[in-house]
């Protein structure tokens, strides 16, 4: 019988591309509502319930709290029951929390909600699209997965412009057009009715369907023979079990590297909604500023996944990380309109080109059996990193009624944590 997955033929497309497509439409769906929100949920709930910068930080904290305690029983649960089934389950349980977000009166009821949230995130977004990625490809691995985020970075160009204007503003004596409640019960409404869809578009592995990675006959698993191998070239893959991984030096450069290099960002999208509200910006420009973050993030997805397939993939991440410390200082030095644009860029350069090389670097370093498990078990240390940081972030601008010292002190940490990535070896000497 002739089957869809049959994709051998000279012309056609490898059905790998394809499954990137629907990982962006996943990642859309499951990553962007909740984490891409955040600089218009929390100027908004701040007015109107008034709570403060550390208070509201600490929404964020119950998933990074989740995500230390349960990162490793995510990946298991991946490799154990497939990524398809995960992101049927993972958007389920995350469109539940939206509704429950949207009944909230009490702070715990807020804390409450982002913890289910982001268990749904979690199970349906980016790590099980990312394991999915990372079977289908052995080259172009780092394109593979850029294609799946550009559906966070296509949705957080124009996520915060429609919740900014269904939403209608921060001040809550100010009449609204939905406002945020109806706002966030639609979109966990939306999520429950496109989970099932979205999920039978996954296949979990090539060989599932009777092809191999990338459309090719076969792989020798015995070592990589370089970081970024020429089309034809020929390649062995690696083949580490997370047992074997996790005794290796390169596994703690590549979690440490990769939770410094994330500290910036995720401190910034949990308060910067709060920074430019307090320079006085409006809810509507706010919205456009992340969504030109946005936009440099979606374009520099692909640069940083080029340029990560052609050059030693550990110099690449250095270098797209230590863009986002010139972001920061960006942000410091003026509080201007048009300095606030020129950080947008920046810090959606920085993030968008280094997003698909942090991932891809285990891929390349430990291969695909236990892709999910070896990422699961890297999010303890990285966890730790993004709770402390937004809730550092926080408890300064309380005492001291700004961001820049904390902002200063997160940048220079995520770029001495970041060279890290420098001290890492080639590939092909890493074996299990």
């Amino acid at each position: 019988m002739k089957s869809i997955f049959n994709l051998r033929r000279k012309h056609d497309v490898f059905y790998g591309w394809w499954l990137g497509i629907a990982g962006a439409g996943v990642m859309a769906l499951g990553t962007v509502p909740m984490f891409q929100g955040l600089p218009l949920w929390n100027p908004v709930l701040r007015n109107s319930f008034g709570w403060t910068a550390s208070q509201m930080s600490w929404a964020f904290a119950v998933t990074r709290i989740e995500g230390g305690l349960l990162g490793p029983v995510e990946g298991f649960l991946i490799e154990r029951m497939g990524a398809r089934r995960m992101v049927l389950i993972g958007l389920s349980i995350l469109g539940t929390g939206f509704l429950m977000f949207s009944q909230i009166t009490e702070l715990w009821q807020l804390y409450g909600s982002f913890f289910v949230m982001s268990i749904g995130a979690a199970l349906g977004g980016w790590l099980p699209m990312m394991t999915v990625m990372n079977a289908w490809f052995v080259r172009k691995k780092a394109v593979a997965m850029s294609v799946v985020m550009e559906g966070f970075a296509v949705g957080g160009i124009i996520l915060p412009v429609i919740y900014a204007w269904l939403i209608g503003g921060t001040d809550p004596e100010v009449s609204e057009r939905l406002g945020w409640r109806m706002t966030a019960a639609g979109v966990g409404l939306l999520i429950l009715f496109l989970a099932f869809p979205m999920s039978r578009l996954i296949h979990n592995r090539p060989e599932d369907v009777g092809l191999q990675p990338d459309g090719k006959p076969s792989y020798t698993q015995v070592g990589m023979r370089g970081d970024s191998p020429t089309p034809h070239e020929p390649i062995q893959e690696l083949d580490f079990t997370w047992q074997q991984a996790i005794r290796t030096r390169n596994f703690w450069l590549i979690s440490i590297g990769h939770a410094c290099s994330s500290i910036v960002f995720v401190s910034l999208t949990v308060h910067i909604g709060i920074l430019l509200d307090d320079r006085g910006f409006s809810l509507q420009l706010i919205g456009f500023i992340a969504a030109t973050m946005a936009i440099a993030n979606a374009i520099f997805l692909f640069v940083g996944a080029y340029i990560g397939d052609r050059i030693p993939i550990r110099i690449a991440t250095f270098a797209f990380s230590a863009i986002q410390m010139v972001a920061v200082v960006v942000l410091v030095i003026s509080e201007t309109i048009p300095m606030a644009f020129l950080f947008a860029l920046l810090l959606g350069m920085g993030f968008g080109g280094r997003t698909p090389l942090t991932s891809a670097i285990r891929g390349v370093y430990f291969g695909r059996r236990a892709f999910a498990a070896i990422m699961g078990i890297s999010q303890v240390p990285m966890n730790i990193l993004l709770l402390i940081m937004p809730l550092f972030a926080g408890y300064m601008r309380d005492a001291t009624g700004g961001y820049n010292e904390a902002f200063l002190i997160i940048g220079t940490i995520s770029i001495l944590g970041s060279s890290l990535f420098l001290l890492l070896g080639d590939p092909k000497a890493s074996r299990p």
